[in-house]
């Protein structure tokens, strides 16, 4: 999920997990299903999807996180467009935020994406051709360029957090704390998940 309020990045997750087997592929489709699933239906979710019937508790679960994760996201790019930045621009200057006054190399920024983004290099030249990005050159690498927010993008950000703050967390307001601990709980046994098969399709490349 989109962690807006802080500007901070936390550690990496470690992907030395367990080998195990992938779980049973899940449908995307719309299709009835005729295993007559509804318990417990996500009334929402139907709404949103026009879908009265869900092939299993886990397509349910699956279409339930992708549909939440673009409710917010559509939120953040109204925000950024309101102030003539991208969500992707966003992201890096939330990134270069929390490390200055230091800055990161594009290497570093890419590793630390929420969405990642093909060209990390031309995200940072549109930035800094706005003023709200400056480059200067590694220490130890005089070839490496260092990325660092200038003070014009800390004064967008905060021109923009308060709006961000207001309009995400009123998706989250009828949740308890024990509710958005289940949450952020449930989301990272995802990308564990996630983090779990992609090392084991490395170490086991399809012959």
């Amino acid at each position: 999920m989109i962690g807006i309020p802080s500007g901070q990045t936390g550690p990496r997750t470690s992907a030395a997990f367990a080998l195990v087997a992938p779980p049973p592929a899940v449908p995307l489709c719309d299709k009835p299903s005729h295993s007559g699933y509804k318990e417990g239906m996500n009334e929402a979710l139907s709404r949103r999807l026009r879908q009265t019937q869900f092939a299993d508790s886990r397509q349910e679960a699956l279409l339930a996180l992708l549909v939440a994760a673009s409710t917010l996201n559509t939120i953040v790019d109204a925000v950024c467009d309101a102030h003539g930045i991208t969500r992707s621009q966003y992201n890096v200057l939330r990134i270069l935020r929390g490390v200055h006054p230091q800055g990161h190399a594009r290497r570093e920024i890419a590793e630390r994406m929420i969405d990642r983004a093909p060209d990390i290099t031309r995200l940072v030249d549109r930035l800094q051709a706005q003023g709200l990005v400056k480059r200067s050159w590694g220490k130890d690498d005089q070839r490496q360029s260092i990325a660092v927010i200038t003070a014009k993008g800390l004064k967008l950000l905060a021109r923009m957090q308060p709006k961000l703050e207001a309009q995400t967390a009123s998706c989250l307001a009828d949740f308890s704390d024990g509710d958005l601990a289940d949450l952020s709980r449930l989301c990272g046994l995802v990308l564990e998940s996630a983090e779990s098969h992609a090392s084991s399709r490395r170490a086991h490349p399809a012959t």
